[in-house]
């Protein structure tokens, strides 16, 4: 399968993937509030029919790679992508506990990120 096309709607918080014009999965994200402004994934989604295929794997990879061209860390509060960096620690980067702590209040405290 080629990688999928991915699209970020940062005002929207949604990392999405699609295969031609088809949509196929999403990672659904925040941006911390406090500096660094980390990219927090809160959950990341494959469409039915697409499972197995690696898509979700290629969202959490390009979420990674955006927030290092950022200079930010990430948080994954998504228990897919917490796995997928657990899996892969050389492109994946443990943020700072106070980063990580932060990310779990604002989601706490504003749950419509959710």
């Amino acid at each position: 399968m080629a990688e999928p096309t991915m699209r970020d709607d940062r005002a929207g918080g949604r990392l999405e993937a699609f295969e031609g014009d088809t949509y196929v999965g999403v990672v659904v994200y925040f941006v911390l509030d406090a500096e660094p402004h980390a990219l927090v994934a809160v959950h990341t989604v494959v469409e039915d029919g697409h499972e197995g295929k690696g898509v979700a794997g290629a969202l959490v990879r390009e979420f990674y790679a955006t927030a290092a061209a950022e200079g930010v860390p990430v948080v994954p509060l998504c228990p897919y992508a917490a796995a997928w960096a657990e899996r892969h620690p050389d492109e994946a980067p443990v943020a700072p506990s106070e980063v990580v702590r932060a990310a779990k209040l604002q989601l706490k405290a504003t749950p419509e990120l959710w």
